[in-house]
């Protein structure tokens, strides 16, 4: 926090902020011997600061970043670095939330403490309050390292929802609390009620009455885009293999209903020029481009 701290009030270069933090470290901290640590939490804080930043202006949008003392953004950053992109298993939702209100009573003024606290609890709130029923931090921390084949598995279906509207072609996105636009998805066998001939479950149905459950449209799923993978932290069963399966779309033009969810903020409908402009993912924007190659065919 102090290596942020002053980053921040003297305009530092990112490129200086190891030796600031080794600096800081050898006055302020002899003999701490996990130097790795704080290094890598200084810098992972730095890489995710703009997306950090339109979080707590969503999460207090009374409070401009410019306007938030110093000290304040900075135990912010640090505590929705932690909340948002850490390994939940080594540092839980509470433990960050707790350390941040506690730095801020510790280095900030009066209402420090009860300002942090209120821009956590909102967006640990937006994210469902992940691990808020755990008795203990133990139970949190003592995850085993689990092979990446005996993972549990996750599988989910997602689309490229597009119509035709005016003219135009539209693609309807959903926005989540990371500051990324994304595309609808949802968890294939929670409440599955579609199989097919061999008793599996239709991913095209099924992913159709998710999309339908998240923005409340009625979708024409057609063509099979893209099967992505990626590993996920629960706060109780550890480390999940993701499994999501994307497909092309259709849908008549009316306007999105978003379902009340922790990890999403809105939805809305976007014309193809206007695509370019906005925030993906990596591993969204290639399915997105595919999508719309074939549907100018």
């Amino acid at each position: 926090m102090q290596t942020l701290f002053e980053w921040d009030f003297r305009g530092l270069s990112n490129d200086v902020i190891e030796d600031v933090l080794l600096r800081n470290t050898e006055e302020f901290a002899p003999g701490v011997g996990d130097f790795s640590f704080m290094k890598s939490l200084t810098l992972n804080v730095l890489a995710k600061r703009a997306d950090i930043d339109q979080i707590i202006e969503k999460a207090a949008p009374e409070w401009p970043i410019a306007k938030i003392g110093i000290v304040d953004r900075n135990i912010l950053r640090i505590g929705l670095y932690e909340l948002l992109f850490a390994d939940r298993s080594e540092v839980p939702a509470k433990v960050a939330i707790n350390e941040a209100i506690e730095l801020a009573k510790s280095f900030g003024g009066e209402t420090s403490g009860k300002f942090v606290n209120g821009v956590l609890g909102a967006v640990y709130k937006e994210m469902g309050e992940p691990g808020k029923d755990d008795q203990t931090q133990s139970k949190v921390y003592k995850f085993k390292t689990i092979p990446y084949e005996k993972m549990p598995i996750d599988k989910l279906g997602g689309a490229v929802i597009y119509a035709k509207h005016e003219g135009q072609i539209m693609l309807a996105l959903v926005h989540d609390v990371f500051g990324h636009w994304t595309l609808s998805k949802g968890k294939l066998f929670e409440g599955a009620t579609t199989l097919d001939a061999e008793g599996n479950i239709d991913e095209r149905v099924e992913t159709a009455r998710k999309i339908k459950e998240e923005v409340g449209l009625d979708v024409e799923v057609r063509d099979e885009l893209s099967r992505n993978e990626y590993i996920a932290t629960h706060p109780e069963r550890g480390k999940v293999r993701k499994q999501v399966t994307y497909f092309l779309a259709e849908a008549s033009y009316q306007p999105l209903v978003l379902e009340e969810t922790g990890g999403l903020d809105k939805a809305e409908w976007f014309k193809l020029d206007e695509i370019v402009n906005l925030n993906f993912y990596n591993d969204i924007l290639p399915i997105i481009t595919k999508a719309i190659q074939i549907i100018s065919k």
